[in-house]
């Protein structure tokens, strides 16, 4: 079989055999198709589509392309239960969400990737943690879960490489908004994960791959539909992504805003609707509770209650990090030298936000890649982020931003600038929570 007679097929709009999947996927994991060819399919199928026969055998296909976990020896008492999202900026989530899940009684094997254009990756955030070993070997991966109840890792050479090598090189040819690539990406990695239930939170907005509801609905069901046939129970909220989510968007920057939730010593409205009405699903999904008002009292107790917190300082621990993360967090994270508040140019209320150019922004600093092997600059982002309604004027800036040197901060004052609109007069209030899905 040729890779060139593959190319062409999908770029003249073919629908791909079972077989020529198969001999794509064994290439992608063996190195033996060159990134060149890739791409190439990547780009076809980008314009062209896949049909649901094809997404559902590409998943499993990469699902299969190595390890894939098994639970069921592992002595646990509750479910095993995950949360994937599609990116966005600001997206913190996954450090609130799994140790307060793990705290409701959930098993929260947690794997992750890298980021995907403009939006940030867990993988690149909690590498933030010094010595935190995000890349541990199964047997310390299943015994913190089995221990702790969490773990957030990256996505290992063994589980699924051939979707860590297709997903790096998405990232980089422009490919990554496309509904088959999305849900093999993602399913391909819960699959292998061994999870009982899954809860997807599909973003949608500026800042988002997804940019309209029709989009974020095509996506949802999509993934929803592939997992029911590979028997992996899926729930999925549609979040709004139209501005940053939370008061920070940058790798260590996030952790810290992370901690600062958990602790209890800020919540950012937004942010803390997305993370609790998506843990009360897992909870849902999960058959821990039937109640969705019941799921949300219980994710909220794990909170205000420190439990969230001991899990995840018992989940550093567990991985090599340093003790007492939460609360000694400061001292731990890396800081950039530079920071300097952006003002707008007029005083106002701030009405939308491009998010996609906030995001271009952290890449302008260095927070995010441009190509394929870069190494980023954990300590650079946005803080103190002004949300859609706020007042900015003198005082209140849009956002402050943490950089290297003064010259990457007038690049990325440029986008950020260009980002916000300010007007005399508040915009509308705007969902957080768009709708939830599920197969039922």
């Amino acid at each position: 079989m040729l890779v060139n007679d593959i190319l062409r097929k999908k770029r003249d709009g073919g629908e791909l055999s079972a077989d020529e999947i198969s001999f794509f996927v064994d290439g992608l994991a063996d190195v033996s198709i060159p990134a060149e060819q890739v791409s190439a399919l990547a780009m076809a199928v980008f314009l062209n589509g896949m049909t649901s026969k094809e997404a559902g055998k590409l998943t499993m296909d990469m699902a299969n392309s190595g390890v894939v976990l098994n639970w069921r020896d592992a002595g646990l008492e509750g479910p095993v239960v995950d949360k994937h999202s599609t990116g966005g900026v600001g997206d913190k989530v996954s450090f609130l969400l799994a140790p307060i899940a793990a705290a409701c009684g959930c098993y929260v094997p947690m794997i992750s990737g890298r980021g995907l254009g403009h939006t940030g990756g867990t993988m690149d955030k909690v590498e933030s943690i010094p010595d935190y070993n995000a890349t541990p070997d199964f047997s310390l991966f299943r015994k913190v879960v089995q221990d702790v109840g969490c773990a957030i890792i990256g996505q290992t050479e063994e589980l699924a490489p051939a979707d860590r090598r297709f997903y790096a090189i998405r990232d980089i040819t422009s490919t990554v908004e496309s509904v088959p690539l999305i849900t093999a990406s993602i399913l391909s990695k819960k699959i292998a994960a061994g999870l009982d239930a899954l809860v997807m939170d599909i973003k949608v907005g500026s800042g988002a791959f997804m940019s309209s509801m029709d989009e974020a609905r095509e996506l949802a069901g999509s993934i929803i539909s592939t997992a029911a046939a590979a028997g992996l129970k899926t729930h999925a909220l549609i979040t709004d992504m139209n501005e940053c989510l939370g008061t920070t968007a940058g790798n260590a920057l996030e952790i810290a805003e992370s901690m600062r939730f958990l602790a209890g010593d800020e919540r950012e409205p937004r942010l803390n609707e997305v993370v609790m009405s998506l843990c009360a699903e897992m909870l849902v999904a999960s058959s821990l509770e039937k109640d969705r008002d019941k799921a949300l009292a219980r994710t909220d107790a794990a909170v205000t209650s420190g439990k969230a917190a001991a899990l995840f300082d018992r989940m550093v621990i567990g991985l090599g990090g340093p003790p007492d993360f939460v609360a000694s967090h400061r001292q731990y994270l890396p800081v950039a030298p530079v920071t300097v508040a952006i003002h707008a140019a007029e005083s106002g209320y701030l009405t939308a936000v491009d998010a996609f150019q906030a995001g271009n922004a952290i890449i302008e600093l260095g927070g995010g890649r441009r190509q394929l092997g870069d190494t980023l600059d954990l300590a650079v982002g946005l803080s103190d982020v002004a949300a859609v309604g706020e007042r900015v004027d003198d005082e209140r800036p849009l956002a402050v931003v943490h950089a290297s040197s003064e010259d990457a901060v007038a690049a990325a004052r440029g986008l950020l600038l260009e980002a916000c609109t300010v007007a005399a007069e508040p915009p509308a209030a705007r969902p957080v929570i768009c709708e939830t899905m599920t197969a039922n």
